[in-house]
Order: structure tokens, then C-alpha cells, then sequence
């Protein structure tokens, strides 16, 4: 079995490993819950003013998606900045821009567009390769986010996994690895979380590239060992993996 691993794996070629400036940065994981109906003004308001305004005061926008199946408004966006102090202060000067408060005033004169907003601050992992634009004039890809809930000291041995293992065998299957993420200390989750992005040519190809991934006898073999050594699955079953699609909206720099 660890013959064929290691056969399988020589295959495959290099690993991905993150930029020095990749590993520091912090990105920030955004989602916001439209109020019923406004969805469509609150992705007006940020591509004709939001995001620019962001930029203004020093965020980097990184990528904008709604969910395929969004039943509950959602728009979930990422932002990167240099640490977590400048990501404060950015934030703070933002919210105090006059022309800001003239935009909320006026994209609210019939109601609020958010009811509530989710924020996740992010590092990304050693063996994250970060979000590579698509090729000019490439069709929007489809998305996933995947959020893995590791048992109590396996975060570790799944990071080994995907570092080893995992990448290399996805981009064997035409998955294309995204951004990997822990999350940043102090949050509910920190050492047990990983929480990465991928991207696939469209659903029917999603689902084929799995489906294969799964087979592959490299990855069967990857999975056991390194079940055996922790004692059982590194994820915390039945729940421990979730997945969901997202597709880019137009402003989105990543598509």
C-alpha cells in the first residue's frame, strides 16, 4: 500500500507551497444576509461604490460570491489586508468616510440591506497556493467552499494530509486548489478548523473530478494511513466536512 502511495504521489510532481507575503497576510471572510428582496441593491452598492471605497482605504478585494442554491440572501465576499492592525484602522476610516454615509443614506432610504453580518478572520496555511486568476477570457468558473471540523488534536495531521497528499491528488483530478485557511487565534473554531477554496470548470465536471478523487487508489491509501496513525477519521463524523457552491458575481476580481 505505501509502495503505491509513494509511486503515485512521484506522479503527481511538486507541491504547492505559499509566497512568504501569502503566509502573513490576513484575509477576512465576509458574509452578509440581504434583507428579503434586497439582494440585487446590495450588489449594486458594491460594485458602484463598496468595493472602490475599500480600496480607498487600503483593503485588498479578493473575491466576491453568492451561493448556487441561496435561499437566504447571502453575498460572501473576502477582503485581505497586511495584519490585523491595519485591517482595524482601515475599517475605522471607511466607516467615517462622508462619502460612504452618503451612499448608506441613500441606498436606505427604503429600508435596510442587511439584516446581520458574519466575519471570520483568516491566515493562510504553509501549503496554500492563494486565488489564481482564470485565463483571459475563460468562463466563470464554479466555486466551493469546504469547511473541515477536525476531533480534538487532529487539525495537525489534516494539514499534513492536504500538504502531502490532498492538493496534489485534486489538481491530478482537475480541481484546482484555491486559498487555504486556519483561522486566526482567539476565534471559536481556531484549532480545530480548516476552511479552503476550490474551483471547477462547472457542476457536472465537480462532480465527476469527486467522484474520481475518491476512487483514485493513491488517495484511498493516503486516507487510511493517515486514519490508522490517528486512531479514526481526522474529521469529526457525520458532520465534520461541509461544502458549499459559489458562483462569482461580476465585480468579483477572481472569477
Amino acid at each position: 500500500m505505501f509502495k503505491a502511495l509513494a509511486v503515485g504521489l512521484a506522479v503527481l510532481g511538486m507541491s504547492f507551497t505559499a509566497t512568504a507575503q501569502e503566509k502573513q497576510r490576513l484575509y477576512e471572510l465576509r458574509t452578509y444576509h440581504a434583507e428579503p428582496g434586497k439582494l440585487d441593491a446590495l450588489l449594486t452598492r458594491f460594485r458602484d461604490h463598496t468595493c472602490k471605497l475599500f480600496e480607498k482605504h487600503g483593503m485588498t478585494n479578493v473575491a466576491y460570491f453568492v451561493p448556487v442554491d441561496n435561499a437566504d440572501n447571502l453575498l460572501v465576499y473576502l477582503l485581505a489586508y497586511p495584519d490585523k492592525e491595519a485591517r482595524d484602522k482601515a475599517w475605522k476610516e471607511f466607516g467615517s468616510d462622508e462619502e460612504w454615509k452618503k451612499v448608506v443614506a441613500e441606498s436606505e432610504a427604503n429600508g435596510k440591506l442587511v439584516g446581520k453580518v458574519d466575519e471570520l478572520y483568516l491566515m493562510p496555511t504553509e501549503f496554500s497556493p492563494g486565488f489564481a486568476p482564470a485565463a483571459a477570457g475563460a468562463p466563470d468558473r464554479l466555486f466551493e467552499m469546504r469547511t473541515y471540523t477536525t476531533g480534538p488534536g487532529n487539525l495537525p495531521a489534516l494539514h499534513q494530509r492536504f500538504k502531502n497528499h490532498t492538493i496534489e491528488l485534486f489538481k491530478k483530478h482537475g480541481i484546482t486548489n484555491m486559498s487555504y485557511f486556519r483561522y486566526l487565534g482567539g476565534q471559536p473554531g481556531a484549532e480545530n478548523t480548516l476552511l479552503y477554496f476550490l474551483a471547477h470548470k462547472d457542476a457536472e465536471t465537480a462532480s465527476s473530478s469527486w467522484t474520481n478523487f475518491r476512487a483514485d487508489p493513491v488517495w484511498v491509501a493516503a486516507k487510511k494511513a493517515s486514519e490508522d496513525a490517528a486512531g479514526g477519521s481526522l474529521t469529526v463524523l457525520p458532520d465534520g466536512v461541509k461544502s458549499v457552491f459559489l458562483k462569482p458575481v461580476d465585480f468579483s476580481p477572481v472569477k
